[in-house]
């Protein structure tokens, strides 16, 4: 454990405790919520790092104890308690003191896609937007479609939406990846086990301090909205388009009957697919260098089955028993035990990835 860090992180935790009490600080709202921000990042790691040293002192005290023949028992066993409650502090110190993803507080936009299955790869697709609705309901986070294109059975060929809400992307960056099914399709009469797929990618949303566009790179044309909506979709040319010239990359956004809110849109869209091309450059360039790289890889790659002749979903990058979850709690939107599981995974290896380097 890194006792230099975590002191020189308390010193930085006291400074700005001082720094917020002074009137000069007080007199600059700007100011003053920017370290507030930076306070509550460094508070649990303070806290933690404190509790640590006042169990690391009662240790101590119960050590001298010992001494004393009518206290031996009682301060061995308090010994032993203490012990175990300093090796819980210092996991969850290094757990505090691993690099921070800088998109985990963001809002998220993702997409859904069909694979392979035709109409049944489509109404997959349709039960995990329905599966993630659902679970950004039980964290009161805020969905709002952008883009979608059904089928005429009620599946989803593709969908765009934003997911709005406290750290949405720290909770939804695992979910990026290709997600199978096997079950009997309900277009299939004879009852046989089919296998389809659907893609799953997840931006972080950013803004244009995190990534500015080229408006010269982009060509921005108008279309009528299809499926659903009337005459207002028959007169209206309300959908946009917008083209990343350089790279090809193509957004829609028909969802706003406002054509100035459908661009806003798209092109909030268009920044996140873009900065997160240079930012997979930029962990590609890491990986050359360090095979530890956590959380990379293809969106093609299959991370996840969704089996319902066995109501088991696996998740492929798990191992052992903790690999498998009930299919119908995660269909339904209780994706917390699964999320958590892969939080864990993700952290044991960095923790395992800066020992090695040490």
């Amino acid at each position: 454990m890194n006792e230099q860090r975590l002191k020189q992180v308390r010193r930085q935790y006291e400074e700005l405790q001082q720094r917020l009490q002074e009137p000069a600080t007080w007199e600059n709202p700007t100011l003053y919520a920017a370290l507030q921000r930076d306070l509550q990042e460094l508070t649990p790691v303070a806290e933690a790092y404190t509790a640590w040293e006042k169990t690391g002192e009662q240790i101590r005290e119960a050590e001298e104890m010992l001494s004393d023949p009518e206290m031996k028992e009682i301060a061995w066993e308090e010994k032993q308690a203490l012990l175990k409650e300093l090796d819980r502090q210092e996991h969850e110190l290094r757990l505090l003191l691993l690099p921070k993803d800088p998109n985990d507080g963001k809002n998220v936009i993702m997409e859904i896609r069909a694979g392979v299955g035709g109409e049944e790869g489509a109404l997959f697709a349709s039960d995990l937007y329905r599966m993630y609705a659902l679970y950004a309901e039980t964290r009161r986070w805020k969905i709002e479609v952008v883009n979608l294109n059904e089928t005429e059975l009620g599946g989803i060929k593709e969908i765009s939406f934003v997911v709005e809400g406290d750290s949405a992307y720290s909770r939804m960056k695992y979910e990026g990846g290709g997600h199978r099914v096997q079950r009997v399709p309900v277009t299939e009469s004879g009852g046989r086990i089919h296998t389809s797929a659907a893609t799953v990618a997840v931006l972080p949303q950013v803004e244009e301090v995190d990534f500015r566009l080229n408006m010269n790179e982009l060509k921005i044309d108008t279309f009528r909205s299809s499926g659903a909506g009337g005459q207002h979709v028959n007169k209206t040319e309300s959908a946009i388009r917008v083209t990343h010239l350089p790279t090809g990359l193509v957004v829609e956004c028909q969802d706003e009957r406002s054509q100035y809110k459908n661009k806003d849109r798209a092109l909030q869209i268009m920044r996140a697919k873009l900065y997160e091309r240079e930012q997979e450059k930029q962990h590609a360039a890491l990986a050359a260098e360090r095979k530890s790289q956590v959380g990379s890889g293809d969106r093609s790659d299959r991370i996840r089955t969704y089996n319902f002749p066995q109501n088991r979903v696996t998740d492929h990058r798990l191992t052992g028993d903790g690999r498998s979850f009930n299919l119908e709690s995660v269909i339904n939107g209780n994706l917390d035990p699964l999320i958590d599981a892969l939080t864990a995974s993700d952290q044991a290896e960095k923790l395992a990835a800066g020992e090695s380097a040490t």
